[in-house]
């Protein structure tokens, strides 16, 4: 395979719209393979070409979705909505094995996605057991595998830079463990039909330390251990996933550009909206928040005919709709219920408690 750098990109993606007939014979796993297939050729190793640790971390372009800085993790959550276990040390993100894994609060489409990862320097274990976790699109459905490759022989479809159970890359240029590797992911959200049937297939192209190892695949459905099962109908926007496979992998600098649509969508589960919903008081002042679907709105008490919808713009920050109100939860329990609210209208901010039932 010729290997096409990162300042070939644009050229390249103009070639997805005229895709030859060679191209499209690669649109389907091969299959000469099973799924995790040992017997499948392993691909080459080689070397990325850049030299030195931190020369990767420089800004994010301009119009992109920093949603990792080093700072901290407010932009990122447990799959269940709730505060996440994952750590921030020396300015890196790192996965706390046993904690579960970990998904923006924000959600996206077609986009242009940028992940850093380094594997624990000192490592032990080998195949899939050896620094193990994954960059998801689509929510928890579709991965790109991130494992410690080097010198480690594993099943192809399983390797670092895969689409995992259906695409290996075409060539490893990972880098030793400890250090650090890049992906620069474009992916194409998957499009249905109202009888939920697929109207177009979710599409990735990767490149892996500035190396194309994923030419504009055509996913056959979600990415899975043992199976390719077939796709499920879902929102276009979705969050983007790291997984927890029981190994410390670390990543930094993280950034999504928007492609298309770049209406702002965050997605919480039904049990943590619940956990923020109640009635919160402060000198005669009471408000009611509370839970319809999967949003959540705001009245006075007993009044639901007058209701403002509420929009996250973090894990604990929502904004109403119709009136320059925010709303921040505070003094989180043990069973991750907020005590208190800060209600803030013109620049007052007044703090509310929740209502002992």
């Amino acid at each position: 395979m010729q290997i096409i750098s990162k300042t070939n990109f644009v050229a390249a993606l103009i070639g997805i719209v005229s895709l030859t007939v060679a191209s499209q014979a690669q649109a389907q796993p091969d299959p000469r393979y099973k799924i995790h297939d040992f017997n499948r050729p392993q691909p080459p190793l080689v070397d990325p070409g850049y030299v030195g640790d931190n020369q990767r971390t420089g800004k994010a372009p301009s119009d992109a979705i920093v949603l990792f800085d080093g700072s901290n993790l407010d932009n990122w959550v447990a799959s269940d909505g709730s505060p996440t276990k994952w750590v921030v040390k020396d300015g890196v993100m790192e996965c706390v094995p046993g904690s579960g894994y970990i998904r923006s609060l924000q959600c996206f489409g077609d986009c242009q996605l940028h992940v850093e990862w380094s594997e624990p320097e000192n490592i032990s274990g080998s195949s899939q057991g050896r620094g193990n976790s994954g960059v998801f699109l689509g929510g928890d459905r579709y991965e790109i595998q991130v494992l410690d490759s080097y010198k480690n022989k594993t099943y192809a479809d399983g390797h670092a830079g895969a689409i995992y159970a259906q695409y290996p890359p075409e060539v490893l240029p990972i880098r030793k463990p400890g250090e650090w590797n890049v992906y620069d992911i474009v992916y194409i959200a998957p499009r249905f039909n109202d009888d939920g049937s697929v109207k177009s297939p979710a599409r990735l192209t990767v490149f892996f330390n500035d190396v194309l190892v994923q030419w504009d695949r055509e996913l056959t459905g979600p990415t899975g251990w043992l199976s390719r099962a077939p796709y499920s109908k879902h929102d276009y926007k979705q969050p983007i996933s790291f997984q927890d496979h029981g190994n410390p992998v670390k990543f930094r600098n993280v950034w999504v550009r928007e492609l298309g649509c770049k209406d702002k969508v965050f997605k919480y589960s039904n049990s943590y909206l619940d956990k923020l919903a109640g009635i919160y008081e402060s000198g005669g002042m009471r408000w009611e928040i509370y839970r319809d679907g999967e949003q959540l709105y705001l009245n006075w008490v007993g009044n639901r005919n007058n209701s403002w919808k509420m929009t996250a713009e973090s894990t604990t920050h929502f904004v109403t709709d119709r009136t320059d109100f925010a709303f921040d939860f505070a003094d989180f329990n043990d069973e991750g219920i907020p005590q208190s609210v800060y209600w803030t209208m013109e620049g007052n901010k007044t703090r509310m408690e929740r209502e002992k039932k």
